[in-house]
């Protein structure tokens, strides 16, 4: 019986270990990023570059991903409002069937940006990856990250551990069902966050640099 006492304490005491930690990252990336990321384009301050994080464009279901949809249309108002002048998009590429980066290009052509204000990182498999990657691959040590604000969040506080100058463009987010499961993982995102800082996690790839001119 005592046996059985000491574990269930062991149980009780390593969820009460795992709440805390959520917590604690949950509070540190919200309260240090408060001031550098905003949904009002008027706030933005104008960088080079915007750094597009992607995301697929259609979910399991078939439908059109809305984080997806969104995050494009933030990119465009920031060129079209002269906050940026190239879009830096950052995605997964990681099969020769799936390849983030192309999709959203030719979306963005689209929508009217033009081909060669567009430049790819196929190597973006993690927001770590493309926050690091943004700074040595493509040589930007100041840049505006488009995403929605709780990836934001976590980007920025990522830009400023690895002194790049930040500042988060929100694009619109999704309701509270449509997005439960994302919200969700991003809780312990953040704290994987911090353990990949703390051991100083490099990217799967870095490679030869690429000048955005």
């Amino acid at each position: 019986m005592r046996y059985y006492k000491n574990i269930l304490k062991i149980i009780i005491a390593t969820f009460v270990i795992v709440i805390l930690c959520i917590l604690t990252a949950n509070y540190v990336v919200k309260k240090s990023t408060e001031s550098k990321i905003s949904d009002n384009i008027e706030d933005v301050p104008y960088n080079k570059a915007g750094l597009l994080l992607g995301t697929s464009k259609y979910l399991s279901n078939g439908r059109m991903n809305l984080y997806y949809r969104y995050r494009l249309d933030a990119a465009v108002k920031l060129y079209k409002s002269g906050k940026i002048e190239y879009i830096l998009v950052s995605g997964d590429n990681s099969t020769s069937k799936y390849n983030e980066p192309v999709t959203i290009k030719n979306d963005l052509v689209e929508m009217g940006i033009p081909d060669d204000r567009i430049y790819l990182d196929y190597a973006g498999f993690r927001t770590l990856d493309s926050i690091i990657r943004c700074k040595l691959i493509f040589g930007q040590n100041s840049v505006t990250v488009i995403s929605q604000q709780f990836h934001n969040e976590r980007a920025v506080y990522i830009a400023c551990a690895k002194d790049i100058r930040a500042f988060g463009y929100n694009a619109p987010d999704v309701n509270i069902q449509y997005g439960f499961k994302t919200k969700t993982r991003e809780l312990f995102a953040r704290v994987k966050m911090f353990m990949d800082l703390m051991f100083h996690k490099q990217p799967k790839f870095l490679g030869e640099k690429i000048e955005i001119k």
